[in-house]
């Protein structure tokens, strides 16, 4: 699913030290990972990577097979919405649209993620509703304004946009960070359910190392750059 050899990275070329450097990174698909370091470890700089908004400096980054460094923006950015899902720390929800509004923005821009959406149901808006029950939102908040809604059922609006039409990939980027130990836990086995569901792979950043038992594999990154 993922792999990253001799990866650095620096926001401008006269950069005396990269912002990151990894030797090598590798992630299987289906796997459950924890990725976890302090502020200014590296953590947002690596998702961006992964995603294709930036580019390494120096060596290859793969995500299914696919060297992103090597292509285009345009190709970057279809590649991305074809098949990586993210749920943002701030959620990143439209506040003036419905629930099913904003989880039907998932596949949007991508055809390949609405014909995988179409799959599951007769129709986008169908697909959402599965989604949004599956993740615990009922139904009578499925058509209120997203910004009349708590921060727990907004994070599971933003969980079911990630997976609408099957990526491959799911990037959550501190989406706990507003909740607290219960509903933390209980939230990261909705998003293992339909992770398994979907035989996607999930890549979770915190800083909350009290989560990693929960995970298939932790990679702490701080150590992870200190090997080379």
């Amino acid at each position: 699913m993922i792999s990253l050899k001799n990866v650095t990275f620096k926001w401008h070329k006269n950069d005396k030290k990269p912002t990151l450097r990894i030797a090598e990174l590798a992630v299987k698909k289906g796997e459950r990972i924890f990725l976890y370091g302090p502020s200014g470890s590296g953590k947002s700089t690596l998702l961006a990577l992964l995603t294709g908004i930036n580019t390494a400096t120096s060596g290859d980054v793969y995500i299914l097979n696919q060297c992103l460094n090597t292509q285009s923006n345009t190709k970057r950015d279809a590649f991305r919405a074809d098949h990586i899902g993210t749920i943002f720390q701030n959620f990143n929800l439209l506040p003036y649209l419905t629930p099913i509004e904003n989880v039907i923005l998932g596949c949007q821009f991508s055809k390949v993620r609405q014909s995988q959406a179409l799959k599951h149901a007769t129709t986008l808006h169908k697909e959402a509703e599965r989604l949004l029950n599956a993740l615990g939102l009922i139904e009578q908040y499925h058509h209120k304004n997203v910004a009349q809604l708590s921060i727990g059922q907004q994070q599971r609006v933003a969980a079911a946009r990630a997976f609408i039409g099957n990526p491959e990939l799911i990037i959550a980027d501190e989406p706990t960070s507003a909740l607290d130990a219960n509903n933390r836990e209980s939230f990261i086995t909705l998003l293992f359910e339909q992770a398994l569901h979907l035989n996607s792979t999930l890549i979770f950043v915190s800083h909350d190392e009290s989560l990693k038992p929960l995970f298939d594999r932790s990679i702490d990154l701080t150590h992870l750059q200190e090997q080379i």
